[in-house]
């Protein structure tokens, strides 16, 4: 079971009749949209999976979709969180290094910048079609559990301005998917091209750790 509880953040006070949407990342599926109840609350008989929370068609969380999600608004206009993730507190700007060799990853019309590997020269222009297009290119077919490592290590920089250890990633998906699923192993089975601390860095738009230049 999925539930999310809107309220406003000033008052606490919750909102009724809100339509809630969650876009699924395991095959892109979107539910039909359900209206919070007098608790503010709105129910999805679902399992845990990964994805996106809209409100009123707005995106207010991206992550993990499991047991009570808390959505506090100053205002049901105000503005919403996109598919970018957290912006305040992700990369700007350039990450050109001395002797780069750079090429274009296509976005939609887009050209995007990145080194000879895939990574970003300007991770402000991250979006979650850039990650669909360079996994395609390194033929890793993006599974829900693909995005919530992606989603994860977006927050945690935005939280840390960092990128979390493989220790760090470890014990937090140990503690939700539990011990085997996990496991370094299987997180490097996810991402076999460097494991999730390069090859999940990429995808999810992130600076190269210290010592790959």
């Amino acid at each position: 079971m999925i539930a999310v509880k809107v309220s406003m953040k000033a008052t606490h006070e919750p909102l009724k009749r809100t339509p809630v949407v969650l876009k699924l990342d395991e095959n892109d599926l979107e539910t039909a949209p359900v209206l919070t109840d007098r608790s503010g609350v709105a129910r999805f008989d679902l399992p845990a999976t990964s994805g996106r929370v809209l409100v009123s068609g707005r995106q207010r969380f991206d992550g993990r979709l499991e047991g009570e999600i808390p959505i506090e608004l100053w205002s049901i206009t105000e503005a919403d969180q996109d598919s970018r993730g957290f912006a305040a507190g992700l990369p700007a700007g350039s990450n050109a290094y001395p002797g780069m060799t750079t090429r274009y990853v296509v976005v939609g019309q887009n050209w995007l910048l990145t080194d000879s590997e895939g990574y970003l020269v300007d991770p402000a222009e991250w979006s979650e079609d850039f990650a669909r297009v360079l996994a395609a290119e390194e033929d890793l077919a993006l599974t829900a559990e693909h995005w919530e490592v992606i989603r994860f290590l977006r927050a945690s920089f935005a939280r840390h301005g960092t990128q979390p250890t493989v220790r760090d990633m470890i014990a937090h998906f140990r503690r939700v998917w539990g011990p085997e699923r996990g496991s370094n192993r299987y997180l490097h089975r996810l991402f076999p091209r460097g494991g999730p601390q390069k090859q999940g860095n990429r995808l999810a738009g992130l600076l190269r750790t210290k010592g790959e230049h």
